[in-house]
């Protein structure tokens, strides 16, 4: 029968134990094997000290090649989207730095930037009081834009559809209507009151003005990856949203950061859809290089091209910018000549 006076005896026992090892360790460690464990911490505190040497040499070399990515933006980006309207959507746990830069290097290159627009948290959730919300929301903004929403779609599927078709146009010219909807409305007050009606039901928040019909279209992911490697509901929200889009803008690219890009992200699961073929995608926005070839990846599919992954090969980027990288375009003021004139009849 076990009692305290076993107990008590383990007691003992385990601090004599103690007191022996103690005793015995200080002893032999005064021999060969303190001078072996002495070794072996200064060539590990070397190995440290070097890697540490590389690090900071790393670092310094980052920060430079940032500091000629930022002076060469200007001159690399000019012209490049003259008279084009860009959109900045947001998904929950952006980075501001990602999208102040990437508004910055639009402008470079001669676009407008109409506005942003903020998804929350509440628009990518499945609980089933929240979609009905949704699902009313968008049903009335339907009905007041005169749209027809696809019956077989989810409740954010159809809400993109319903904000990509306000606020999207793939005319450059076109400001006042989108071939989308009904002729004879203003679209830019139907649009300002289509987000009005998700932002009071929190599914949104708007800066700038974002009802203004934009060309083109930045969405920009979450700078972190789930922590346990697999997709969450941003991811599968993002595909559907991007796709309405893109089919109705003359460009649209998804950008994220280099450190939120890996497997499971929202970057990593549109790269495996086939709706990648229709949108680019940057894994590297959080560098000023990053974007600018968010930039270069709008102009290259103005241009003609077709869309592409870029960034980092370890987050599944196939090329680093598009190749070949799209040339200035005319100025929107220059004079035609006569034959050019002529030619266009």
């Amino acid at each position: 029968m076990i009692d305290f006076r076993y107990h008590l005896v383990s007691i003992v026992a385990v601090f004599l134990a103690l007191a022996i090892g103690i005793v015995l360790g200080s002893t032999e460690l005064q021999g060969p094997a303190y001078n072996l464990l002495n070794q072996t911490t200064s060539k590990l505190q070397n190995q440290l000290d070097q890697a540490t040497s590389q690090r900071d040499a790393a670092q310094q070399q980052a920060g430079e090649d940032e500091s000629y990515a930022q002076a060469v933006q200007p001159a690399v980006l000019r012209d490049l989207l003259p008279g084009q309207r860009l959109l900045i959507v947001t998904e929950p746990g952006a980075q501001s730095s990602v999208v102040s830069g990437l508004s910055a290097a639009a402008i470079a290159a001669g676009a407008t930037v109409t506005g942003q627009i903020n998804l929350s948290p509440k628009f990518f959730d499945s609980s089933a009081t929240t979609q009905d919300s949704l699902n009313q929301t968008t049903l009335d903004a339907a009905q007041a834009a005169g749209l027809s929403l696809d019956p077989s779609a989810t409740y954010q599927q159809q809400a993109a559809q319903v904000i990509a078709s306000e606020i999207v146009t793939a005319s450059p010219a076109s400001s006042g209507s989108a071939g989308s909807r009904p002729a004879g409305g203003d679209q830019s007050a139907s649009a300002a009151a289509m987000l009005q009606a998700y932002a009071a039901s929190q599914f949104l928040t708007t800066t700038g003005q974002p009802a203004t019909p934009a060309t083109l279209v930045i969405v920009v992911t979450p700078q972190d990856t789930p922590s346990d490697g697999s997709a969450d509901q941003l991811d599968q929200v993002l595909v559907p949203l991007v796709q309405e889009l893109a089919a109705k803008s003359a460009a649209t690219v998804v950008a994220g950061s280099s450190s939120g890009s890996g497997a499971g992200s929202p970057i990593a699961v549109l790269r495996s859809n086939n709706v990648s073929s229709q949108v680019s995608t940057v894994d590297d926005a959080d560098l000023v290089s990053g974007q600018t070839v968010a930039i270069l990846a709008l102009a290259a599919q103005l241009g003609g091209g077709k869309a592409g992954s870029y960034g980092f090969t370890a987050n599944g980027a196939t090329a680093v910018a598009p190749s070949p990288v799209p040339t200035p375009a005319a100025s929107p003021s220059a004079t035609a000549t006569p034959s050019t004139k002529k030619g266009k009849k």
